[in-house]
């Protein structure tokens, strides 16, 4: 027997933080499974082009796109659909997690201001303009899905961070979002799901991860004993915007390893 593949073959997709980490593994997945894609980096150029490259400059296209705003977020969206003509599915991947710890007494408005721009106020706007867009697009004939969001959340959202309350908020946040945005567009055939990693080796964790006292502390809290590669969390994100995943909406897909169920 064949085996049966996660095709996406004919959509459009939109990844943002596409150049490195998790949203390059999704950059990479959703062209194996057919799907054009746009994805936005904000300084990678380098790791960008690279990576278009890689993947077929036809078919994948980096943007230059700050993301802080909301408008920000729709100007990205924006110009995916100028390139592409459309847009199937929006994985929201980008996010920043500020160095060093800041309790609440001390953090800035600065950091605070900073934290919510890029986490929440650009997703708004990605949201915003790419639900709009798929609403255009109207009903498929076939009854299958009108559009696909992912959004992208962590254990923090679930159960906090202790001196990183900015960033816990944002993805606490974007949990609410998903469960709101499910019940609100299901009826028209908008699926929005969330993933939920824990520790990611990637850039942002990579100072932790290398730190022996640290990463021991990590490590103990993960019932698997690692840390996920960024291709196991990418994998998950493609399965919710396939046919497999045609039950499901307002799902938050935990991915860490059992930790979220420990800490």
């Amino acid at each position: 027997m064949s085996g049966v593949a996660l095709s996406l073959s004919g959509k459009v997709a939109l990844i943002t933080g596409g150049s490195r980490g998790i949203g390059a593994e999704c950059v990479r997945l959703f062209r194996e499974a057919g799907a054009k894609v746009a994805f936005n980096y904000r300084a990678a150029r380098v790791q960008a082009e690279a990576l278009v490259a890689e993947c077929g400059n036809e078919s994948c296209v980096a943007i230059e796109q700050d993301l802080s705003s909301s408008e920000d977020g729709r100007a990205l969206v924006a110009r995916a659909v100028e390139t592409f003509g459309r847009l199937d599915c929006l994985v929201v991947n980008h996010g920043i997690w500020p160095p060093g710890d800041a309790p609440i007494a001390s953090m800035s408005d600065a950091q605070w201001r900073k934290t919510l721009g890029v986490n929440l106020d650009s997703v708004f706007g990605l949201v915003q303009a790419a639900v709009t867009e798929m609403q255009k697009q109207g009903r498929s004939t076939d009854g299958s899905a009108t559009g696909h969001v992912v959004l992208v959340s962590s254990t923090a959202g679930q159960r906090g961070e202790a001196f990183h309350a900015d960033y816990a908020v944002t993805k606490g946040a974007i949990i609410s979002l998903t469960k709101s945005l499910s019940s609100e567009l299901a009826g028209e055939g908008i699926y929005v799901n969330c993933v939920a990693p824990g520790w990611v080796a990637t850039e942002m964790s990579a100072s932790a991860l290398s730190d022996p006292v640290t990463s021991q502390k990590i490590f103990g809290t993960i019932p698997l004993g690692r840390v996920a590669t960024p291709r196991e969390i990418a994998g998950p994100i493609l399965f919710l915007c396939t046919p497999f995943a045609g039950f499901m909406s307002g799902e938050i897909v935990n991915v860490n390893g059992g930790a979220v169920l420990v800490g």
